[in-house]
């Protein structure tokens, strides 16, 4: 009976631990140095592309439920107006900031919101590994050629989810698509405390005629019986179409202010990451981290004269080390 007992833990224990990507694809088919080439221009036209002003839609809807005792919540739709500027591009490696812009009485309010990264052929991924958790995952060597990573960063610039897949043109359609990504709870449903604490996803990006779309495909999963499960089904489609009618040059005031300031953030995590082999800091539902909200604070008070850029990441330096812990 103690080795059944044992058994039926390490088999708990095993099905907690995120499964690793699925190489879905294969690896690409072998192509001319031309080929190549062009190949890889045209998918750095379309990440690029993705640059600009917008109005976004935010279409959220659980759909299938995998339990007999849960039941969907409600589909949500919201939007805003967000500028997305490229912020580093040095051929095979390029950084997409996303910042939203809030009209409150009158005023334009600027929001950091998310990152993405895309390098192309990478050697590894940091990639999301349960709560709390991020880790470096290799890419497997046969799986890099011809195909780009993006790496999704939270507003604070820590990490939030990773993977890879390849651009590819079907039915006439541009795309990206990532392999199968373990992903933390979005604010919407982190703050509402629901039995899943996680998704198990596939993102998509495509160009469309007047911008972009960024699709997912989530199954929401959670710690249940002692086993990791699925719960529900989610289908998200962020549609981003190109729009300046609102106050872009405000997101760009703000990020002129503070691209120094996060620029340093963006490397301390790099440092963290490489140092102590992951990142491991505690998850917060409104803001993605505990220390979310005053890297935030500190750059808004940087733009606004109340402190020097140097003590700005002095201090978010010593807040990022004292927060984070050995992956």
């Amino acid at each position: 009976m103690k080795f059944r007992h044992f058994g039926l833990l390490a088999l708990s224990l095993a099905a907690l631990l995120p499964a690793p990507p699925a190489a879905a694809d294969g690896p690409v088919k072998p192509r001319t140095a031309a080929e190549e080439q062009a190949s890889f221009e045209a998918d750095r036209r379309d990440i690029v592309g993705m640059a600009g002003a917008y109005k976004v839609r935010f279409d959220m809807q659980e759909s299938t439920a995998w339990r007999a005792d849960y039941t969907p919540i409600e589909a949500k739709i919201s939007g805003g107006h967000e500028v997305v500027r490229v912020i580093e591009d040095s051929g095979r490696k390029i950084v997409l900031q996303h910042l939203l812009v809030v009209e409150h009485e009158g005023k334009s309010h600027v929001i950091k919101h998310w990152r993405q990264d895309w390098e192309y052929e990478p050697a590894r991924v940091l990639v999301y590994a349960g709560p709390d958790t991020w880790k470096w995952e290799a890419v497997p060597e046969p799986m890099r050629r011809g195909r780009w990573s993006q790496t999704v960063y939270q507003v604070d610039d820590s990490p939030r989810y990773g993977g890879w897949g390849q651009w590819t043109t079907e039915g006439g359609v541009r795309r990206w698509r990532s392999n199968w990504t373990w992903r933390p709870l979005a604010r919407r449903d982190a703050v509402r405390g629901p039995v899943y604490d996680r998704y198990l996803g596939i993102n998509r990006h495509q160009p469309t005629p007047t911008g972009w779309i960024h699709w997912q495909d989530n199954t929401k999963m959670g710690v249940i019986d002692g086993t990791l499960q699925p719960v529900v089904q989610e289908y998200v489609l962020n549609s981003y179409t190109r729009f300046d009618g609102y106050d872009v040059k405000a997101a760009d005031t703000y990020w002129a202010a503070t691209k120094g300031y996060w620029a340093a953030i963006r490397a301390e995590w790099e440092r963290i990451a490489n140092a102590k082999n992951g990142i491991r800091i505690t998850e917060a539902a409104e803001a993605g981290t505990v220390i979310a909200s005053r890297l935030l604070e500190i750059a808004d008070e940087l733009q606004a004269g109340k402190t020097s850029e140097a003590d700005a990441i002095a201090l978010a330096k010593k807040l990022m080390d004292q927060a984070t812990r050995a992956a």
